[in-house]
C-alpha cells in the first residue's frame, strides 16, 4: 500500500503529512510509558522485522502481490505508541533510501500504514482481550484477527483520500472495489504472519509481549500468592 508521489494532490498530501506529524508527536510522548529495559530492545527488533518482512511480497492472484504492513503486529508486541514510532522509522527509511513510497507521500504512508493499522489493530485487539476468555493462549488469535481487520480498513481510508484528492484518472468505484477486494486477501496473509510471530514470542517469552502483560501479571500473582490451608 505504499502510495507513490503524485498519486494524491498537494493539499491532500499536505493534510496527511500534518496528521502524520501530529500522530508521531503524540507517540513520542506516549512511548515513554511503554518503553523500559525490555521493550526498547524489542522495539528495535520489531522495526527490523517489519522492514524486512515488507520487502517480501506474496501473490494474491491476477498478478497482484501483497506484503506485511505490520502495524497490528508491532502494537501487540511493543504497545501502540511505540509501534507508531517503529512504523514511522521503517517508512521513512524505505521512502528515503529505497524509493518505496514517495517522499511527498510519506505523510500519507505513515498515516495509512502507521497510524491507521496500529490504531485499528490495537483497538480490535483490546476489545477481543476484554470479551474473550482471559487466557494467554488467546493473545495470538486476537492479534491475528486484529491484523486482518486493520488491512482493509487502511485500504478504505486510502479510498477516501483518493476520493478527496486523487489525481489518477480512475473511477472511484473501481478503486474501492479493487482496494477492498485485494486487501481483504492481503489481510489473510497479514493475519497468518501476525498470529505465527506473536504466538511464537508468547510461547517462549510472554513477558516481552506488551499485549500479553495483563495475563502474565495475573499468572505471576496466582503463583506467588500462598495457598492457605484451613487447620
Amino acid at each position: 500500500m505504499h502510495v507513490p508521489d503524485g498519486f494524491l494532490d498537494a493539499p491532500t498530501s499536505l493534510a496527511t503529512g500534518v496528521v502524520a506529524v501530529g500522530g508521531v508527536a503524540l507517540a513520542l510522548r506516549g512511548a515513554r510509558r511503554e518503553l523500559d529495559d525490555r521493550t526498547a530492545p524489542m522495539a528495535g527488533l520489531v522495526a527490523t522485522f517489519v522492514f524486512a518482512a515488507q520487502m517480501i511480497n506474496f501473490p494474491v492472484g491476477a498478478g497482484t502481490s501483497g506484503h506485511l504492513m505490520g502495524g497490528a503486529l508491532a502494537a501487540v508486541l511493543v504497545g501502540p505508541w511505540t509501534a507508531i514510532l517503529c512504523m514511522a522509522v521503517v517508512l521513512l527509511v524505505q521512502g528515503l533510501l529505497m524509493a518505496d513510497g514517495g517522499i511527498t507521500a510519506l505523510g500519507t504512508n505513515i498515516t495509512l500504514m502507521g497510524l491507521i493499522t496500529v490504531g485499528v489493530g490495537w483497538g480490535v485487539f483490546v476489545v477481543l482481550r476484554r470479551v474473550l476468555p482471559s487466557r494467554i493462549s488467546m493473545v495470538a488469535p486476537s492479534a491475528a484477527f486484529a491484523a486482518f481487520v486493520s488491512v482493509p480498513i487502511a485500504a478504505l481510508v486510502f479510498t477516501g483520500l483518493f476520493a478527496v484528492g486523487g489525481t489518477a484518472p480512475v473511477d472511484l468505484q473501481a478503486v474501492l472495489i479493487a482496494m477492498l477486494g485485494w486487501h481483504t486477501l492481503i489481510g489473510l496473509g497479514e493475519a497468518a504472519v501476525t498470529g505465527l510471530v506473536v504466538g511464537s514470542v508468547v510461547a517462549t517469552r510472554p513477558d516481552l509481549v506488551h499485549g500479553a502483560r495483563p495475563f502474565v501479571a495475573a499468572r505471576d500473582l496466582e503463583i506467588r500468592v500462598p495457598q492457605v490451608v484451613a487447620p
